[in-house]
C-alpha cells in the first residue's frame, strides 16, 4: 500500500496483517523443512521477504511463532469440517465425510504431519500451552457425539461410542498411512503414495469405520 510523502513521494505503507500472513507462511515452511530445533528466524525472515525485528515485533519469539503456526494448521482442519454441516446430515453420511475431510485434508497438507511429529517429539508443550486449541475441538466433540446420540435413535449405529475415541481413530487410520508412506510402500513392495493407492485406503478407512459403528 502507498502513500504520498510530505515531499511528493511516494513511500510504502506498512500492512501489517498482509505482514503477520507472510511470517506465517514463511515460518510454517520453515518449521516443517526443519523443524523447531532446527528452524532459524533469519531464514523466516528472508522466505517472508521481511526485516528480522519484525518476527519479533509480531510474535515475540521463535517459539510464539511456531505456537501460532500450529493453531493455524489445526484451525484449517476445523474450518474444513464447519464447511461440512455436519449437524445438517443424516448420521451415516456425517460420519462418513467426516471420515472422507479428514483423509483428503491429511493427502493435501502433508506439512501437518510433519509439524506434529515434530510436537510430538518436543512433548507437545506449545500445544499444552495454547488457549485456543482446546477450544477449537470442543464444538467438534458435541457434534460428532449428537451424530452418534442420533445414529443410536435411528437404529444404525450402536450404542457406547466415545465420540473422542471415534475421532481418534478415524484421524489415526489416515495419519498413520500418510506418516509412514515410505516405509510401508518399502516394507510390502507396493506404491502406497500413487493416486490408486491413495483411493484403495480411502475407501478402506471409510468402510472399515463405518462397519465398526454398526448395531
Amino acid at each position: 500500500m502507498l502513500k504520498t510523502s510530505s515531499n511528493g513521494t511516494k513511500v510504502q505503507r506498512r500492512n501489517p496483517e498482509a505482514t503477520r500472513r507472510k511470517l506465517l507462511a514463511a515460518a510454517r515452511r520453515e518449521f516443517a523443512a526443519s523443524g523447531l530445533a532446527g528452524a532459524r528466524v533469519d531464514e523466516i525472515a528472508a522466505r517472508a521477504g521481511v526485516n528480522k525485528q519484525l518476527v519479533y515485533h509480531y510474535f515475540g519469539d521463535k517459539d510464539a511463532l511456531y505456537l501460532a503456526v500450529l493453531e493455524w494448521v489445526y484451525e484449517e482442519i476445523r474450518e474444513q469440517e464447519r464447511k461440512l454441516n455436519l449437524e445438517g446430515l443424516a448420521p451415516e453420511l456425517a460420519i462418513r465425510k467426516l471420515i472422507e475431510a479428514s483423509f483428503d485434508h491429511l493427502a493435501a497438507h502433508p506439512d501437518f504431519i510433519v509439524l506434529l511429529n515434530d510436537e510430538n517429539r518436543g512433548g507437545a508443550r506449545h500445544v499444552r500451552g495454547s488457549g485456543r486449541l482446546e477450544t477449537m475441538h470442543s464444538p467438534l466433540v458435541s457434534v460428532v457425539s449428537q451424530i452418534l446420540k442420533q445414529g443410536v435413535r435411528n437404529g444404525i449405529f450402536r450404542k457406547g461410542i466415545d465420540p473422542v475415541q471415534l475421532y481418534i481413530s478415524i484421524a489415526g487410520l489416515s495419519y498413520f498411512f500418510f506418516s509412514n508412506t515410505r516405509t510401508l510402500s518399502a516394507i510390502f513392495g507396493r506404491d502406497f503414495g500413487s493416486p490408486a493407492a491413495r483411493r484403495a485406503r480411502r475407501k478402506h478407512v471409510v468402510d472399515l469405520v463405518m462397519q465398526s459403528l454398526r448395531p
